[in-house]
């Protein structure tokens, strides 16, 4: 299984795939949360993931903390048998969302551009600082 990547997790968490990007959410978050001794045994036990996945709730658009999900998904499908299958079907629900993850194409036209130009994909939180022509501040 090719690892979730943490550009899908962000998009999960800050909720940015809608009504069904916000139940994939929830579904991965109660599969971390599951274990088979758990499970049998009705008790909730501390599965790997879980920290990460609290983590990343706190602070959605966080791609270090996106990739220490990913990360620890990848190393609890290696050691559980059961959470790589679930969570391989979990994975191929989630590819079928158009999260808008894919190719971009950047087009600067119409004459001279004053001040920057971010090419690119998903920004958020941009601010520029710089004063503009005829600017004295």
């Amino acid at each position: 299984m090719d690892s979730i990547s943490a550009s899908l997790l962000m998009t999960m968490a800050t909720g940015a795939a809608g009504e069904a990007g916000r139940q994939l959410w929830t579904a991965l978050s109660g599969l971390v949360r599951r274990g088979p001794a758990a499970e049998a045994a009705g008790t909730p036990v501390q599965a790997t993931g879980e920290i990460e996945l609290a983590a990343l709730s706190e602070a959605p658009h966080d791609a270090a903390r996106a990739r220490a999900l990913s990360e620890a998904l990848g190393r609890r499908a290696q050691q559980e048998p059961w959470f790589l299958a679930e969570l391989a079907q979990w994975h191929r629900q989630a590819q079928r969302l158009d999260t808008g993850q894919g190719d971009t194409s950047n087009t600067i036209s119409g004459g001279t551009q004053n001040g920057p130009v971010l090419q690119g994909r998903d920004f958020s939180a941009i601010t520029f600082n710089a004063p503009g022509p005829g600017d004295t501040r």
